[in-house]
């Protein structure tokens, strides 16, 4: 017994064990936290556009949320407008522009329609001139401040959009050579001008139209004041299921055609 030799045992001792990968997942909570704080200092020196795209999205990533919002891809605020929708875009303007100053006086100058071309809005004159003056081509204080407002909300559309001039039948006194025509373009052209420096986009109106006092709005009355106006029509977008629906219409309708010439070639070989 006295010569057997004495066991050791060693130990090993691992210096990682306690902890084992967790200075990995502490890591990647770091580099996570950097990450989003460069995205969000980015986003504050964004545009105001980019902001709206990228909230949109979180908001609704799918992109069909029914509020109007911009013309980015991606953004939930944004929809086509169409026939089944146009009623939305209606209240929410109807909305903003209850916000206006003297709302209560212009109430009854502002109409909106759902019509056949889309939404119309008429920006109609009163006696003494509600957005421009008599004989004036360029909006007034109260036109400047409806006008701005309307292209705030519509430039955030992708539809086009059309403005129109319209006049009464009392003859243009201002020049000889100057009459109704050019007075209801030039208002027209004078509201677009208003409009694209504010909000609307340059490839977003499709038509500026002068018609004079060839489109009455009170036929019975050629010199009643709201034959006076301007007129803004959001148009119709038509949508791709629309579009397939038309098409397979048309190819359903081609069917006929194609089997009767089918029976009479084989008629021929007989």
């Amino acid at each position: 017994m006295a010569n057997t030799p004495p066991i050791i045992i060693k130990k090993k001792v691992s210096h990682g064990g306690h902890h084992g990968g967790a200075w990995k997942v502490a890591y990647a909570d770091f580099v996570t936290a950097m990450m989003a704080l460069f995205i969000v200092l980015w986003l504050m020196n964004s545009s105001k556009q980019v902001q709206e795209a990228i909230g949109g999205y979180f908001k609704d990533p799918s992109g069909k949320s029914k509020m109007v919002g911009t013309d980015q891809r991606g953004s939930g605020d944004n929809f086509t407008l169409t026939k089944e929708n146009m009623a939305k875009l209606k209240e929410q303007l109807q909305k903003s522009v209850r916000k206006l100053n003297d709302f209560d006086k212009l109430r009854n100058q502002i109409e909106m329609t759902v019509t056949a071309e889309g939404l119309r809005i008429e920006l109609m004159e009163s006696a003494s001139g509600t957005f421009f003056e008599s004989g004036s081509l360029e909006p007034n204080d109260k036109g400047k401040e409806l006008l701005v407002l309307l292209a705030q909300e519509l430039g955030k559309l992708p539809n086009k959009l059309s403005i129109e001039g319209h006049t009464d039948s009392k003859p243009y006194s201002g020049r000889a050579d100057y009459g109704n025509w050019e007075l209801s373009a030039d208002r027209a052209n004078s509201a677009r001008r208003l409009m694209q420096a504010n909000g609307i986009r340059e490839d977003q109106v499709a038509q500026v139209r002068g018609f004079a006092d060839q489109r009455l709005r009170v036929a019975k009355d050629a010199l009643d004041p709201s034959n006076r106006r301007i007129s803004l029509i959001v148009q119709y977008v038509e949508t791709p299921i629309a579009d397939e629906q038309t098409a397979e219409h048309m190819g359903s309708a081609e069917t006929p055609a194609t089997a009767t010439e089918t029976a009479a070639a084989a008629a021929k070989e007989h």
